[in-house]
């Protein structure tokens, strides 16, 4: 019930702020239906497992896309409201600068047209299956025979009550295509247990490559029970790293690629707490380069003390959608993209999937090539 009030009160303070000022016809009674639509939705995002199949799903679904919708209408009242209030000062010193009630009319039409606009945009670019995104990764005294060696990556799926085998399967289709030297799997894959999404994650199995498929847990893992989880993508023919390592033999020179359990695994369970430099415990000091995947990129303070050169993290979505993007470096050091930390190099992707609204907004999927190069000099 203190879902449904919360959502209530939330809805109540968009339809306060901006029904009033939108003009008489029948789009405002159906902006209000919507509210109200969604403030009885959006809870069920949340408690749509308690409900068995297929209405579990649907009530997901819907809840999601309310979500997903009263977040930019949300934010947009917030901002009209400064708008408005920005206006009326500047009124006080120069009242025949605008007409506050046109503005008042303006602002209140655009919030549920942009707020729609850029639902519906996101909403595509959720469901596409994710682009390839290209980066080169400069590695001091990287051997010749190492000159290129390609990583796919591919992170924070989630599937679960709106991704499903058949979004997964154009994913394994789309990293098969790059013909990659190994695949790196950085966590959050699934948001729900074995017994439900086994067959949506089994389309994981044929995944290929030179080295083989690499996986890290991260924090929804630990959500929907970890080490049913790793048992499961290990049956799969994954290799689940957990603050371990193995060396890679690759035209003769030698890569070491080591995982750890998510950042806050700990909270879940003890003995699987994050530590790199057990990963990297008793791996070859002449080796070519040294991999670590780590779901979290705040891993990178201990990851750069253990001697590795690159980590693969995930997690933030790259924000998913605005504005929540500029808020994602309060919680971690890198929001997306390739980044330097002291002698580390950090790769953090904006995630391959979605988590909540099927919604992406400034911050598109993607499935990330990486390719080792020599740094210059």
């Amino acid at each position: 019930m203190s879902l449904f009030l919360i959502s209530a009160l939330l809805h109540a303070y968009v339809g306060w702020r901006v029904v009033p000022d939108l003009p008489a016809g029948p789009g405002t009674p159906v902006f209000v239906t919507l509210l109200v639509a969604s403030a009885t939705l959006m809870p069920m995002a949340l408690l749509a497992r308690r409900v068995r199949q297929p209405w579990s799903d649907r009530l997901a679904w819907a809840g999601a896309l309310a979500m997903g919708l009263f977040s930019s209408l949300f934010v947009l009242t917030l901002a009209r409201d400064v708008l408005l209030l920005v206006a009326a000062l500047v009124g006080l010193a120069a009242p025949a600068a605008f007409d506050p009630s046109a503005l008042a009319l303006c602002s209140a039409v655009a919030v549920p047209l942009l707020g729609l606009a850029a639902s519906a945009w996101g909403f595509v670019n959720a469901r596409r299956t994710a682009a390839v995104v290209s980066v080169d990764v400069p590695i001091a005294g990287l051997p010749a025979a190492l000159h290129g060696f390609t990583i796919a990556q591919i992170s924070d799926i989630h599937v679960g009550p709106t991704i499903k085998r058949a979004y997964l399967g154009r994913i394994v289709a789309a990293v098969n295509a790059i013909g990659a030297d190994m695949v790196a799997v950085t966590g959050d894959l699934v948001d729900g247990s074995v017994r439900e999404l086994a067959g949506h994650v089994a389309p994981l199995a044929s995944l290929t490559s030179t080295h083989g498929t690499f996986f890290v847990t991260g924090n929804h893992e630990y959500y929907s029970g970890a080490p049913a989880w790793v048992a499961e993508l290990r049956r799969l023919g994954l290799r689940v790293l957990m603050n371990e390592h193995v060396v890679l033999q690759h035209a003769g020179a030698a890569l070491v690629v080591a995982g750890v359990t998510d950042f806050g695994a700990h909270h879940f369970d003890e003995a699987e707490r994050s530590d790199p430099q057990a990963a990297l415990a008793g791996a070859p000091v002449g080796a070519g380069a040294r991999l670590l995947l780590a779901h979290q990129p705040r891993s990178a303070e201990a990851a750069e003390r253990a001697g590795f050169q690159l980590q693969l993290s995930g997690h933030t979505h790259g924000g998913q959608f605005l504005p929540w993007n500029l808020f994602v470096r309060f919680q971690q050091p890198f929001t997306a993209g390739l980044h330097r930390w002291r002698r580390l190099w950090v790769y953090t992707s904006r995630g391959t999937g979605y988590w909540g609204p099927p919604k992406r907004f400034g911050a598109p999927s993607e499935i990330t090539r990486l390719r080792l190069v020599p740094a210059p000099g």
